[in-house]
């Protein structure tokens, strides 16, 4: 041996640790891994508990009712493919998921076990994102906070495209973590599919593009050569590409030109500080002010990776705070980044003045508080509304499922329903198998959904018998007074007579409970 191997050698082993720090020993190093996935496991339990408890005891909203009926076409189901278009706003790939189930039947609690199995598995990858980034601890910790996390519980439960879209974004974030680390191709290639998959399962999630962009172009540690970047964008194209070319193929391409114009000169749905009032309570106002006390007092440990979780949450908020429209599911992809730096705070930072012990009791209790004030609310937010009023994208409607079956069961197969708007036309014709319009529908392309007809004289539909029978709700009576009362006079100038009623137990504000009428449908005659 030569003397420059030699001392090369010689200058390694001394670097090298002792061999009793190198590694655990074997049983030791089994007893370890055994534990961290009896944690995991412990953590998946929580969030698929969390997330059938009571799943199905009340019906579907509207647009769990447009995402099913979209899939029973897929599946080609009688009547139903018939009522609901395959192509209408949105990429298909939950859809398509939703289809293979629906190819052994049409279940609504099926599709909302989907649902669940996504929200499960989108628990699972930011353990494995809170891992990569700070390590098991924080991993499963994250996973545990957004397993709980009333956000993420609510819309997981039901059957729509936001859950799998946030699953699809979250593994992109994994992907991108592990490219900065490793700083290997194969990762941003990765990238690149994730972003299609994220398109695929709702286009809104390609905005996260900018999110890509800003960690990249301000991350400058991070060597990012343009021929793997130009690859990563080509597969992205490349998993986007069949959603365009077969909504050309089969004829839609003008009803998606239709959606995109509706989108841009839809009036706004909600108050400018609506997210602001509704979604910090849903991810945990513990969990917010964690992840921002951790930003400060871990600022000296600040590296790429607080940037690509941060830019991950900044870039949705702006955007769907400037856009007109908004829903209380449209954040959900900010809620994984919350949870990894939330728990970040919790398990890495330590106290400065030497009280170890003392910082670890500190950080467990309020751990633990954060924990049980999501499951708290969680529990809270899942149960049934005692009130008769909800907020669209928390749960589904109540009463729906129930009239919808009734009438399926007691109304003729050509019988049309006209109802308020087209939020109970949806639920009515997906339990109902019957066709139903909505009264409020504009006529004006510019101010409604392209995907639903317009009643331009709804005396004239219901002289003609094209119409026989009228729904009130109260769901959307409170939206909408005008149409509602519009409704209630065409029960009255044709000789309306209620045929069924729903009804749900309401809470008063002296404490007792009553019954509350919440949908009426009417049998009108010419």
């Amino acid at each position: 041996m030569d003397l420059k191997n030699l001392s090369y050698t010689r200058e390694r082993a001394a670097q090298r640790p002792p061999p009793s720090t190198v590694a655990p020993i074997p049983w030791a190093r089994r007893r370890e891994t055994a534990a961290r996935i009896i944690a995991v496991v412990l953590v998946i339990c929580v969030a698929t508990g969390i997330r059938v408890w009571g799943l199905n005891q009340i019906g579907f909203n509207t647009d769990e009712a447009v995402y099913s009926g979209q899939a029973a076409a897929i599946a080609q189901v009688p009547l139903l493919r018939e009522i609901f278009p395959v192509f209408r706003a949105h990429p298909l790939l939950f859809q398509f998921l939703l289809a293979v189930l629906f190819n052994f039947g049409v279940s609504d609690l099926a599709a909302r076990l989907l649902a669940v199995a996504i929200g499960v598995l989108t628990v699972y990858i930011v353990y494995r994102l809170g891992r990569s980034l700070y390590g098991k601890y924080v991993g499963i910790l994250a996973a545990l906070i957004l397993a709980v996390m009333p956000y993420h519980v609510i819309v997981t439960r039901q059957v729509l495209l936001d859950g799998s879209m946030v699953l699809c974004s979250t593994l992109t974030l994994y992907l991108i973590a592990r490219y900065a680390q490793t700083e290997q191709p194969v990762w941003l290639h990765a990238v690149g599919i994730g972003m299609g998959l994220t398109f695929l399962a709702k286009e809104t999630g390609i905005i996260l593009l900018g999110a890509v962009y800003a960690f990249f172009a301000l991350s400058s540690e991070i060597r990012v050569r343009m021929r793997d970047l130009a690859t990563s964008f080509i597969l992205m194209v490349l998993m986007i590409l069949p959603f365009p070319l077969s909504l050309a193929i089969a004829g839609g391409s003008h009803v998606g030109q239709q959606y995109f114009i509706w989108q841009l000169f839809r009036r706004p749905n909600h108050t400018w500080d609506f997210y602001l009032t509704t979604v910090p309570a849903a991810i945990g106002i513990g969990v917010i002010l964690l992840a921002l006390l951790g930003l400060f007092l871990l600022r000296r440990e600040a590296s790429w990776r607080e940037r690509l979780l941060l830019w991950w949450i900044v870039v949705p908020v702006i955007f769907f705070q400037i856009w007109p429209t908004k829903g209380f599911q449209y954040l959900l992809a900010i809620a994984p980044p919350f949870a990894v730096l939330a728990a970040r705070t919790l398990v890495l930072w330590t106290s400065s003045n030497g009280y170890r012990a003392a910082n670890l009791w500190l950080r467990t209790i309020v751990g633990a508080v954060v924990i049980l004030s999501l499951l708290f609310s969680s529990g809270q937010m899942i149960q049934p509304s005692t009130t008769g009023v909800f907020v669209a994208g928390t749960g589904g409607v109540p009463g729906g499922r129930e009239a919808g079956e009734w009438v399926r069961d007691n109304i003729p197969e050509n019988a049309t329903l006209l109802t308020i708007g087209p939020s109970m036309a949806n639920i009515l014709q997906f339990y109902g198998y019957r066709k139903a319009y909505g009264v409020s529908v504009s006529p004006n392309p510019l101010h409604r959904n392209p995907s639903y007809e317009p009643i331009h004289n709804a005396d004239l539909l219901i002289r003609s018998n094209d119409v026989q029978y009228l729904v009130w709700d109260s769901y959307s009576a409170e939206r909408s007074s005008f149409f509602s009362d519009r409704i209630l006079q065409l029960a009255q100038r044709f000789n309306g007579r209620i045929v069924h009623t729903e009804s749900v137990l309401v809470t008063l504000a002296d404490g007792t409970q009553t019954a509350k009428p919440v949908i009426i449908i009417y049998m009108v005659h010419p």
